[in-house]
């Protein structure tokens, strides 16, 4: 189990290159990877968000790139020619405008002037640059999902905690659930001698009414459906991509426990219900930080 909340980061030093990379994650229903690199990266965005697919498959990632390249390689010039006839034309303008002034105007002045003369970027990265970022890619991916599994063991272990009491909680209401029947039918039949004052009271009526009530606060079903849940929920702890699983899972806890809460006519009951609703709600928050 992951949780999708996380930071990790990588590093490459080799051959000149150094370069970090860095991914930090936080809850989000779906996959939505945010690339923040160089320029010189930057038609490799799709490789970068590849590989954190590769890893990923739910929450919000930003990933942060730099680099530094200290390798020795041939640098190109590129002359802005435009600026430069500017730059030239403007000389030769205020040359007119002031013939009396000395001219010390020179193509060394010229190339000292701004945008003429600057360093020409490489079109993109070479290979060597795209293996460091992979590399270092990999290893923030790696130490991330490192994190992320250790944060989610606390959540496996928290959840996994509050299902025990739930589990608890549906023993005593299948316990308690045959005593209400029971208590249900002595109040009656109390309630009915007191209005039939000292007359027989008509147990076939009686046994109608007891069965119209067991009828409709039976709640076996939801018990079974519940302690089938609490099964499903703990195996599926065990896997590594649960989410959207125990997302569900958690509604089908919801509805049943609902249910119960509305067909009991008892108050113990009802104060399980709630208890249970209570840890209910409390799981359904921690499945949203999982992945």
């Amino acid at each position: 189990m992951y949780s999708m909340t996380g930071y990790g980061r990588g590093e490459y030093r080799q051959g000149g290159i150094e370069l970090t990379a860095e991914v930090k994650t936080v809850n989000n229903r779906y996959l939505d990877v945010s690339v923040k690199c160089p320029r010189i990266f930057s038609g490799y965005e799709d490789f970068i968000r590849k590989n954190v697919r590769e890893k990923l498959t739910r929450g919000h990632a930003d990933v942060f790139i730099s680099y530094t390249d200290k390798r020795e390689k041939v640098k190109s010039l590129y002359v802005d020619e435009a600026a430069a006839r500017a730059y030239v034309g403007a000389a030769e303008k205020l040359k007119s405008l002031f013939p009396e002034l000395e001219d010390d105007f020179t193509l060394t002045n010229v190339l000292r002037q701004p945008d003429v003369l600057r360093e020409e970027e490489n079109a993109g990265a070479d290979e060597e640059l795209i293996a460091a970022l992979g590399n270092a890619l990999s290893a923030a991916l790696d130490n991330l999902n490192g994190m992320r599994a250790k944060e989610g063991e606390k959540l496996k272990k928290d959840m996994l905690s509050r299902v025990d009491f739930i589990e608890q909680c549906v023993g005593k209401i299948a316990k308690r659930a045959p005593v209400v029947v029971t208590n249900y039918r002595s109040k009656l039949e109390e309630k009915v001698k007191s209005y039939l004052d000292g007359l027989s009271v008509d147990e076939g009526r009686l046994l109608t009414e007891v069965a119209i009530f067991t009828d409709k606060a039976n709640i076996d079903e939801e018990l079974t459906r519940l302690g089938s849940h609490i099964g499903q929920f703990r195996t599926i702890c065990c896997e590594k991509l649960v989410g959207r699983k125990l997302d569900f899972l958690v509604q089908e806890f919801n509805r049943e426990t609902n249910t119960i809460c509305s067909k009991s006519n008892d108050i113990e009951i009802t104060g399980l219900g709630l208890d249970m609703k209570n840890e209910i709600e409390k799981i359904r928050e921690q499945v949203q930080n999982v992945e």
